[in-house]
């Protein structure tokens, strides 16, 4: 089972991601993580993302694409995975398609976890960071906001700078102009699966599985 999620910053998709990788037993490839790790194994590819990315500049969709490549075709994923912050662009998704096609036939879902623009603002606008540990909470999970409940770390709780309501606002306006397009175009294949990312974390997941099948 192959399967692709999207989603705007805040609505939980990196947490659906492992949950779902855990309960299918497939590996979540994020695309963080692979280019990070090409580079730290100084692939071909990883090498000549180095220079670009030590350069201050984007690493180009072709470029990207070799790595997504070689990340999937591994022996890893030959039972499948859940990719996880690619595409985002409608370029980089029929890069994708071509990559896909190189690969053994399986079944592929494309999910998008939705969350309404102001509950996501309102989401991370109260979240708080521990500078000690780096674990990341909403305020209203917290009993107390001047120690930390995973390292007890005192006045720890910091806001990141990425959770400005204006840095959101501006991440949310970049994440529908370039990212609604690769949504419609896997819509218009009726290939994408929407599920409603408001609910509590378990029911997402549960409707996630149960619109796979699992």
């Amino acid at each position: 089972m192959r399967i692709v999620i999207f989603g705007a910053p805040g609505v939980g998709k990196g947490t659906q991601a492992k949950i779902i990788a855990t309960k299918l037993g497939i590996p979540h490839i994020s695309t963080g993580d692979i280019l990070r790790n090409a580079i730290k194994n100084e692939t071909r590819l990883g090498l000549e993302a180095k220079k670009i990315v030590e350069a201050g500049n984007l690493v180009p969709d072709d470029i990207m694409a070799g790595i997504v490549k070689d990340a999937l075709s591994d022996k890893l994923c030959q039972n499948g995975f859940i990719l996880d912050g690619y595409p985002r662009t409608l370029d980089q998704a029929k890069l994708l398609d071509n990559i896909m096609q190189q690969l053994e036939p399986d079944n592929e879902y494309y999910i998008a976890i939705e969350v309404n623009d102001e509950e996501i603002v309102r989401r991370l606008t109260n979240r708080l960071t521990c500078k000690v540990c780096g674990s990341i909470f909403n305020i209203s999970d917290l009993n107390d906001t001047t120690i930390c409940p995973k390292c007890n770390g005192v006045n720890s709780f910091y806001k990141r700078k990425d959770d400005d309501e204006g840095v959101i606002r501006n991440r949310l306006l970049v994440f529908h102009s370039t990212t609604q397009p690769v949504l419609d175009y896997y819509g218009k294949q009726n290939k994408m699966i929407f599920v409603d990312g408001s609910l509590p974390v378990d029911k997402v997941a549960e409707n996630v599985l149960s619109k796979l099948g699992v």
